[in-house]
């Protein structure tokens, strides 16, 4: 290999035993000496690795490349490495449908049906929906009742509203990303004791809020796993203290949203009903004044005051993204006359409800945080794909699209709302926001039946 030398000039030999780089600014070459057998010095031994020895791709990340004499040793400290499995991790738990058979096969893409096709679609997409109540309409649920308030704020108006801040609470925020929710309703419960937050994120998250938090009576945990993995009973602090659980979520994405309602109203209170009776833990006083309300009238002493999940808030977020196989409302699908095949389109069409909002989301997107951003952005860049084609603007207004992707978004909704029903809790849907804050402004609630008997009627 020659030494490296000046541009255009005759290379000269370096000095018997010393280093083989070039100084182009000294015009000569190092004067260090290299270690017996190397030609370049500590300094400067970069460039002897980089010609002698060989980079290859990682065979754990093909994105990142290491020296192949180096392989063996960088296996074992890889951040792709595969780590221990948690206690907590149960293989597809919280995955949904077994039965492949059921899962169509390809569908042909939106933008190219027919207009006939597309025509049959809406048509059935108004059939399902005509019996739903629109209780979004009510103006008590309205954009006005949350109008000057924060995402957060109105988040936790609705828990203080169901009585879900109190304490002994574990509360499990889904797709935690910084731990922002968790964090506002830490603050919330300020003066409230014994508070554990469980905050489960798949990704490794920069930049976490949950560590500004000393106060002794909170605790935080983060729980690094897939949602459709994670069996809350097997998580230590839930397995030896058995508190009531309160999940939670901002912006969680399409099919995530329902595998943390499996994860909660099956995986979680199934394993709960299955072990042996024990006394419930004793409530202070303040904590049983709470809760009174939601009791039975008369004399019944029930379980529901034990209840191994006392609420459910959720904010429901970009539908395009959800998955037949996770889709906890397949039943009310069917029971409607829909199947995979509507459940694919209508999840595709669910995008066209922040389609010709561009305008408005860019003027309001100053004030929000860029996690919303992001989140819309989805939504947005998705409506440009689908509604692009020549077919849909031939027959189909930029409101028209709207409107339509509204209802996927709603009957989509409402399948969750339905299984939460037959599960045993009080569901509703309900704005939490102004749409000009954030176009995903709709919130999935849910606490336990007193009467499960009566299942009410449906509230969307």
């Amino acid at each position: 290999m020659a030494a490296r030398g000046p541009p255009g000039a005759a290379m000269a030999a370096p000095e018997p035993g010393r280093c083989a780089h070039f100084v182009l600014r000294k015009r000569r070459f190092c004067r260090m000496i290299p270690a017996p057998g190397r030609r370049f010095c500590g300094e400067h031994g970069h460039e002897e690795e980089q010609n002698d020895r060989k980079r290859i791709p990682c065979p754990l990340d093909p994105k990142h490349t290491v020296y192949e004499d180096q392989l063996q040793k960088h296996l074992k400290k890889c951040n792709s490495r595969e780590k221990p499995k948690p206690v907590y991790f149960v293989q597809d738990i919280n995955a949904g449908l077994k039965d492949v058979a059921e899962i169509p096969e390809k569908q042909v893409p939106l933008s190219l049906l027919s207009v006939e096709e597309l025509q049959n679609l809406i048509i059935k997409l108004k059939k399902a929906s005509q019996a739903l109540q629109e209780a979004l309409n009510d103006p008590k649920n309205g954009e006005s009742a949350f109008k000057h308030l924060k995402q957060q704020a109105s988040i936790l108006g609705n828990m203080e509203k169901l009585h879900l801040l109190g304490p002994g609470m574990c509360f499990v925020e889904f797709g935690a990303g910084r731990g922002k929710l968790s964090h506002w309703v830490d603050i919330a419960l300020e003066n409230v004791e014994s508070v554990q937050f469980l905050l489960v994120e798949r990704a490794t998250t920069r930049f976490k809020v949950d560590g500004k938090h000393k106060r002794r009576d909170s605790i935080f945990e983060r729980l690094q796993v897939d949602i459709q993995h994670l069996c809350l009973n097997k998580v230590p602090i839930l397995e030896k203290k058995r508190l009531p659980v309160v999940g939670i979520g901002k912006h969680l994405c399409g099919a995530a949203t329902d595998l943390a309602l499996r994860c909660l109203v099956e995986s979680y209170t199934t394993c709960c009903d299955g072990e042996d009776e024990e006394p419930a833990p004793k409530r202070c006083r303040a904590a049983q004044t709470e809760v009174a309300p939601h009791k039975p009238a008369g004399n019944a002493s029930t379980t529901e005051d034990h209840k191994p999940v006392a609420g459910i808030v959720i904010a429901l977020c970009c539908h395009h993204k959800c998955d037949w196989t996770h889709y906890v409302g397949r039943e009310f699908f069917k029971s409607v006359g829909l199947g995979p095949v509507e459940f694919h389109y209508f999840q595709r069409m669910s995008s066209w409800a922040t389609c010709g909002m561009r305008e408005t989301t860019s003027k309001a997107s100053t004030s929000e945080d860029s996690e919303d951003q992001t989140n819309e952005e989805h939504e947005r860049t998705l409506s440009r794909t689908e509604s692009g084609s020549d077919t849909l603007q031939g027959i189909l207004s930029v409101e028209e699209r709207k409107e339509i992707g509204c209802l996927c978004k709603r009957l989509i909704d409402h399948g969750r709302v339905e299984y939460l029903q037959q599960q045993g809790y009080k569901a509703a849907l309900q704005y939490y926001t102004e749409s000009a804050v954030s176009l995903e402004n709709v919130l999935l609630t849910a606490v336990p039946n007193p009467n499960p008997s009566l299942i009410p009627e449906p509230n969307i």
